[in-house]
């Protein structure tokens, strides 16, 4: 009986020490009627509270080794989460050599990064700014235990546990709450939603629809690249998960003795190895584009006037200066960068047009916004 009696007090003080495991919320994703879900991994499903601390982190400039930046000091909420600097600067002052991309419905985006045909994860891309070393940004590389040491404060234990019940802090779970977070940064609220989906005949502007009928018409052929809902080659859904490789060359530069762009980004080229690739980039959605200046991949069109009169042109010459020559004539560009005729009015139509893919509740939602403590 002693036994016994010493082995169902020890039961029942196991009992009692166990604290149950928090209940995990599942998200709920703030898509319109119709609109299919993205595709999330399954080790990583998508939870208020996984989203809660990867808001937290992503606006933490604990995350950078010198605690100057954060993710959010290149994506800001009022530019897309973009930048509106032609390239970023790294928490170590180092110039980057590409324009900071938007997080625009980046959960339905099949790849991810400008030039990477083999980062299709979230998951996966969140650990170049953390750890990349060429160029740098976070700078966490070498100081791996110093910035994880920061993340063990008791409100951090406590958002951690929440999201991810019995498991150690670890720079795993913090690129899986970062994650968790882009994904929720859904944009399908703007004017163009409301007339195309909502059945809003008056939701844009005849000048606006217009240019939606050139944008869409095979004259004009942007939607070639920027088709779909979320105005992206680069799309992957719960009802599509085909990859239609989306990078193309756009015409940008060419200098012939270079052997088309310039070395220091050559595009896919520099993953895939393959001449082709030269010069190839993913087309980026167009949601909320007026806000994502300046353009392209190395930021060199200011401006969706100056974007407009490069496709009209055909690709873009370069009279003077280290990157001279004539995109125009490229043999690797894009079929689909003919040059179009356009007139002034066509021209502001098309313009109207982009600016109805603005999202105005997305660029100033307060739960995309950094957390008040």
């Amino acid at each position: 009986m002693k036994i016994t009696w010493v082995l169902l007090g020890g039961i029942i003080a196991l009992v009692v020490g166990c604290k149950p495991a928090p209940k995990s919320t599942p998200y709920q994703w703030p898509m319109p009627k119709g609109f299919p879900l993205p595709q999330v991994p399954a080790d990583n499903a998508m939870t208020t509270e996984r989203v809660a601390l990867g808001r937290k982190l992503f606006y933490d400039t604990n995350l950078s080794a010198n605690q100057t930046q954060s993710c959010a000091s290149c994506h800001q909420q009022q530019y897309g989460f973009g930048e509106n600097s032609a390239t970023s600067v790294g928490s170590t002052g180092q110039v980057h050599r590409r324009n900071s991309q938007a997080l625009v419905n980046v959960a339905y985006n099949k790849t991810l990064t400008w030039a990477h045909d083999g980062i299709t994860a979230i998951e996966q891309q969140v650990l170049l700014p953390m750890f990349g070393e060429e160029p740098v940004e976070l700078g966490i590389t070498g100081h791996e235990q110093q910035v994880l040491a920061r993340f063990k404060t008791k409100e951090y234990q406590s958002l951690f546990e929440q999201a991810y019940p019995d498991e150690d802090i670890s720079f795993l779970l913090i690129s899986k709450a970062l994650a968790s977070f882009v994904r929720s940064l859904i944009s399908l609220n703007a004017p163009f939603d409301d007339y195309a989906y909502r059945g809003q005949d008056n939701a844009i502007s005849e000048s606006a629809l217009r240019g939606m009928n050139l944008f869409f018409s095979e004259k004009f052929e942007c939607h070639h690249c920027h088709g779909g809902f979320n105005f992206t080659q680069s799309t992957s859904h719960e009802q599509q998960v085909i990859d239609r490789r989306p990078f193309h060359n756009t015409g940008l530069y060419f200098i012939e003795q270079e052997g088309g762009y310039p070395k220091k980004d050559i595009g896919l080229a520099e993953v895939s190895g393959i001449e082709r690739d030269n010069g190839r980039f993913r087309a980026p959605t167009l949601r909320n584009i007026e806000r994502t200046a300046p353009y392209m991949h190395d930021g060199s069109l200011a401006t969706l006037e100056q974007v407009i009169d490069f496709y009209a042109a055909g690709g873009r010459l370069l009279t003077s200066g280290k990157f001279a020559g004539d995109g125009r004539n490229n043999p690797l560009k894009s079929q689909f960068v003919r040059g179009i005729e356009m007139t002034e009015q066509e021209k502001q139509d098309l313009l109207a047009f982009l600016l109805t893919l603005t999202d105005e509740q997305f660029l100033t939602n307060p739960a995309h916004a950094a957390p008040n403590n």
